[in-house]
């Protein structure tokens, strides 16, 4: 449900939310911050990437999640990965100390709903969140500032972030030059099924053909 805020604007209300940081000071941080800027936001909190899977199949619908970069029981990206794939309606959103072009970037051809640094204003953290309950990605200044291929990059990147699973799954086998029956073999499904998938991707992209919708993934390095 919506709601209006005191512009008269309508935002998506934050109703729950998983925290997955190792650190309780941080944890403990945006926690004071969700709870003055969604009072009545149901706030989790993880400690790992196994705390947070278990949370997640035990608390029904979740907004979001607000995962950091750097947990103990995972390698890089590899707990994005996990829990994209296992709860992929959910948006998850990268929280990070780091930051540097390569790794945001990296992080949104991942499946990253976003990626916030820990020195943004808490006013700043707000407004990112309410883009990514809005349905759209969450790019930090680093690239929205750099020249105009990188947002050109961060364009390809939320395309593909729009990709159902089973799409970016057929995406792959396109990068690595997979014909539609070849496909369709791999998959198990029929060739009238991958057509379809192919299709929605090329009007996702924007694209008139696979080659270009290859080339534009290839600039991301989305494989």
């Amino acid at each position: 449900m919506l709601h209006s805020n005191n512009d008269g604007m309508m935002v998506v209300p934050m109703e729950r939310v998983l925290i997955v940081d190792d650190h309780s000071l941080v944890r403990d941080g945006l926690r004071s911050l969700l709870e003055i800027s969604f009072p009545d936001c149901d706030i989790l909190e993880a400690a790992a990437l196994s705390e947070a899977v278990a949370a997640l199949q035990g608390a029904g619908e979740v907004d979001m999640i607000l995962l950091d970069l750097n947990i103990p029981d995972v390698s890089r990206f590899s707990g994005l990965s996990t829990l994209r794939d296992g709860f992929p309606s959910i948006p998850v959103v990268m929280v990070s100390g780091a930051l540097d072009r390569a790794t945001v970037r990296e992080a949104l051809a991942a499946g990253a709903a976003g990626f916030i640094p820990k020195s943004l204003k808490r006013s700043e953290i707000i407004d990112a969140l309410k883009q990514v309950l809005e349905g759209e990605i969450y790019i930090p200044g680093i690239l929205e500032q750099d020249s105009d291929t990188a947002r050109e990059e961060a364009s390809i990147l939320g395309r593909i972030e729009t990709l159902t699973p089973q799409q970016k799954v057929v995406l792959r086998h396109l990068v690595n030059g997979k014909l539609n029956k070849q496909i369709a073999f791999e998959l198990d499904v029929s060739m009238t099924t991958v057509k379809a998938h192919v299709s929605a991707i090329l009007s996702k992209f924007s694209a008139y053909s696979r080659t270009q919708v290859v080339i534009l993934a290839n600039r991301v390095g989305f494989h």
